[in-house]
């Protein structure tokens, strides 16, 4: 394997004409069908065989990360303006859903993603995930099922924080999970710190971690855990070529499951330049995995951010060659409630432009060019005639302006589900004041599906 500090080719793509006029694709409108929501202040137990240290969650999440017990005493906050939350927690937050997966008997699984936000402050934040159940008539959730994650076997390639405890339970300061995709013999996660692809069984027991290659190239973030400042202040800083938080938001499985698709959040890095297709535009790796070798197979393709897009939320395939991709910009908020002055806890400081579901198509004619954006629906402006909002609805329209919109995959042949991440206690995108719940809505965009 070449170094990291190997060059990453930047690919000049041909562009089509048609791509060429439309890069976005066609906007296509969508309907609310059923909205069904899980407060925000859901909280869970931690397994009566955990240790002590992670009964409460979030006791290291001041600025200077001294430890915090009194529950409550950390006030989260989003941007200048206090959520009606605070940390420690009594427990482990059921929150943060980061990634979403229809099953055959209606039920979705879904996974809360490292904990605080950073690796610093999540060492007492359990990495789980959930099998959930929506009740759309009555607009609720029911967990049936949660697996908290561990490393029984020593398989992590690293210390991980509960290193000498016999249950290894994993913890936000190991991993940064993202992205989930269930199969017969257990689940393939993809994280942000590796970035890695990690396989764990079905008791979430970890088998194998796999680091991220483009090609021959090796791709780390700064929290990479190989990596550590140099002692010398005159000795150069060690490589790395993807941003904080920039590794697999995004999951898709192939139909046959031979496959894996992960798509970075955020772009790869060569010379201090973000990775760019031909025309200009930024743009993000989708890299292919052969699950029965486990191996990478070295075919990838580029995926283009739109004007005002910055990341991507979720990833999953439709058919061989067609995928749904959440993209988003980093804006809270409706334009309606923007500040008119200085930020302050009276507005929103960047209100929300970029929230989107598009439909793209990557094949073996497209193989390290540009994925097709074949059309997207705008999560800003969804119709809602019959008022099924439970909120965020208003006048006929339903929106969703929050921060991270990390959740989408079909149902069946005219209904997609969608649904965000609320950083609890951080996120506030609906209210100026409150803790952002977290939302799924059924959405029917049948024209969008079958689009080509």
């Amino acid at each position: 394997m070449k170094s990291i500090l190997a060059a990453l080719p930047l690919v000049a793509l041909c562009v089509s004409g048609a791509s060429a006029q439309s890069p976005e694709g066609q906007s296509f409108p969508a309907t609310l069908d059923a909205q069904v929501v899980l407060p925000a202040d859901t909280l869970i137990a931690a397994p009566e065989n955990a240790p002590e240290h992670l009964r409460h969650a979030g006791k290291f999440t001041t600025p200077d990360r001294q430890r915090s017990e009194a529950l409550g005493s950390v006030p989260g906050m989003d941007g200048k303006r206090p959520t009606n939350a605070g940390l420690p927690l009594d427990g482990q937050a059921v929150q943060g859903f980061s990634g979403i997966r229809a099953m055959p008997d209606g039920a979705f699984w879904t996974l809360s993603d490292n904990g605080f936000g950073s690796k610093s402050n999540s060492s007492d934040a359990m990495l789980m995930l959930h099998k959930l159940g929506f009740d759309w008539e009555g607009g609720r959730v029911d967990r049936k099922e949660t697996v908290f994650l561990s490393d029984p076997n020593k398989v992590a390639p690293f210390p991980i924080v509960l290193e000498g405890t016999d249950t290894r339970y994993l913890t936000g300061a190991d991993f940064d999970v993202e992205s989930i995709q269930p199969v017969e013999d257990g689940f393939w996660i993809g994280e942000e710190f590796g970035p890695y692809l990690l396989h764990f069984d079905r008791e979430g027991r970890l088998t194998s971690v796999h680091a991220t290659r483009v090609g021959e190239t090796e791709i780390r973030s700064p929290d990479h855990p190989a990596l550590s400042l140099p002692a010398d202040p005159t000795k150069p800083l060690p490589a790395f070529n993807l941003k904080r938080s920039g590794g697999f938001e995004g999951l898709a499985r192939s139909p046959d499951g031979s496959r894996l698709y992960g798509i970075l959040e955020g772009p790869v890095y060569k010379d201090g330049a973000a990775e760019k297709t031909a025309d200009g535009r930024t743009a993000l790796r989708i890299v292919e995995f052969d699950t029965a070798r486990r191996d990478w197979t070295g075919r990838s393709w580029l995926y283009p951010l739109g004007e005002g897009g910055v990341a991507i939320g979720d990833f999953n395939m439709l058919d061989d060659s067609t995928a749904l991709v959440i993209e988003r910009d980093n804006g809270a908020g409706r334009a309606a409630q923007a500040c008119q002055r200085e930020p302050d806890a009276g507005c929103f400081a960047t209100p929300a432009k970029v929230k989107r579901v598009y439909k793209i198509e990557v094949n073996e004619a497209n193989v390290g060019q540009a994925a097709r954006k074949i059309g997207f629906i705008d999560l800003l402006d969804i119709r809602d005639p019959a008022g099924k909002a439970r909120q965020g609805g208003e006048n006929g329209r339903y929106d969703m302006p929050v921060v991270t919109i990390e959740n989408v995959d079909r149902i069946d042949e005219n209904h997609i589900v969608v649904g965000n991440d609320n950083n609890y206690p951080f996120s506030a995108g609906r209210a100026l004041n409150e803790t952002d719940d977290n939302e799924f809505v059924r959405l029917e965009v049948g024209d969008f599906l079958r689009a080509r």
